[in-house]
């Protein structure tokens, strides 16, 4: 028996041993290991950014698939063009000219999900060492897309109104490839960057030649507030390319999804950019997948049809503010003094901060042992940090649920820093 385990220990090495040093240095998700909690049903889980599988619209998706197979069988089992589907690449612009964003067909690549479009960008732009600007915390998996490409990283905090823009310029001064930003409803945090700061963040990039990414992906989940023109139009308007008629040549690459508002098992996204830029994405993506699947993009089309995705959005909008609106009140019931959280107009999330001597590993640790799971900071902070907070998600479960499973962490906190209390009076005294 033993001869026969090492003989398969052997086997592996054949292969482990090869790894490429971007392969050995690739770690999984921590929002990926935490999404296997959902298999225990006694486990409340804020941790995964899942939308709600109520709202997933699946007669309308079931129709849709019978009239793409009854009437274009042949073309959606069929390979397609790499840049995507030519119906819905034109549907995704009329949907994005009615939020300024003024392009044409030629400047938008559909990708298999926006993180295909955030790995490409990575591939596309990123050589081992250069570096991106980010907002601390960010999306982990712009960390995990760009870092496979060794991407060093500058940081720029984040406070309620996005980006501290005031301290982006000494970011810039470091010649970054590009800045990474979320500036709606951001993840982690759930924060939005106000007008002002988006068009000094324009003004900024422009003064130092930086181009910016701008990652959109709940743009359209606004609950309460005012809408906020998106970075790509403020940008054009900058450029003077802000009109269809004239090519687009903006310094914004805009990523967007239909994983929010249709659904994340579709995998479309897709990316706005120059046309020069779109044709080079599109070369690189053909050594990924070829094109995204025509099937999946011919039913998504088809199920968008007739202002369908519009209602639905609506729809969306009403359940997620109602769950929101549970967890902030929730929070303001079981939460102790001392912790604080954001409270986003958008969304899927919001994002805690403990008080001083509050670990959130030590907290997290504890709220698994009652049935309860949110992600910790860490994994948001490219350059470390984050030890005191942690990200929630509202959209995913039911208001009843969201009030049980706050109630079980508010009691965690309680405790903790309830300990913390008497060690920082002990060390006042002495």
């Amino acid at each position: 028996m033993t001869a026969l385990v090492e003989e398969e220990r052997a086997a592996d090495a054949l292969w482990t041993d090869r790894f490429s040093q971007r392969a050995a240095r690739a770690t999984s998700s921590v929002i990926r290991e935490f999404l296997k909690l959902l298999d225990d049903p006694e486990v409340i889980s804020f941790a995964g950014g899942l939308p709600a599988p109520e709202v997933f619209p699946v007669q309308q998706i079931m129709d849709a698939t019978r009239r793409v197979l009854e009437q274009h069988g042949d073309a959606a089992l069929q390979y397609g063009a790499t840049e995507g589907y030519r119906p819905l690449r034109e549907l995704l612009v009329r949907h994005m000219g009615r939020y300024g964003i003024e392009v044409g067909p030629e400047n938008v690549l559909i990708t298999s999900g926006a993180q295909q479009a955030l790995d490409l960008v990575g591939k596309a732009f990123i050589n081992p060492g250069d570096r991106v600007v980010t907002e601390d915390p960010t999306y982990l998996g712009a960390i995990q897309a760009f870092s496979t490409y060794e991407a060093h990283y500058v940081t720029v905090p984040v406070d309620d109104d996005g980006m501290c823009v005031n301290r982006l310029e000494e970011a810039l001064r470091a010649a970054p490839k590009f800045i990474y930003v979320l500036p709606n409803f951001q993840n982690p945090s759930g924060v939005t960057l106000s007008l002002a700061r988006r068009h000094r963040l324009v003004e900024l990039a422009a003064r130092y030649g930086t181009p910016i990414v701008e990652d959109d992906p709940y743009g359209q989940l606004r609950y309460n507030g005012e809408h906020v023109p998106a970075i790509v139009k403020l940008d054009a308007d900058l450029h003077g390319c802000a009109h269809r008629e004239r090519s687009f040549r903006g310094s914004v690459i805009y990523l967007g999804t239909l994983s929010k508002t249709l659904a994340p098992g579709l995998r479309i996204g897709w990316v706005v950019a120059s046309a020069e830029v779109v044709a080079k994405l599109a070369v690189l993506k053909q050594g990924a997948d070829l094109h995204t699947s025509t099937f999946v993009q011919m039913v998504a089309h088809e199920a968008a049809q007739g202002g369908f995705l519009d209602r639905h959005v609506k729809v969306i909008r009403r359940l997620y503010a109602e769950r929101r609106d549970t967890m902030l009140r929730a929070l303001e019931r079981h939460a102790p003094a001392g912790v604080r959280w954001t409270r986003p107009q958008g969304g899927l999330f919001l994002y805690l901060t403990l008080p001083p001597g509050v670990l959130a590993a030590d907290v997290l640790k504890d709220a698994l042992a009652a049935k309860v799971a949110c992600i910790p900071g860490t994994a948001f902070h490219p350059l470390g940090g984050g030890t005191r907070s942690m990200r929630l998600n509202f959209s995913y479960s039911r208001p009843e649920v969201i009030e049980e499973g706050i109630a079980r962490l508010g009691a965690v906190l309680r405790r903790h820093v309830a300990d913390v209390k008497p060690a920082q009076t002990a060390v006042s005294a002495g």
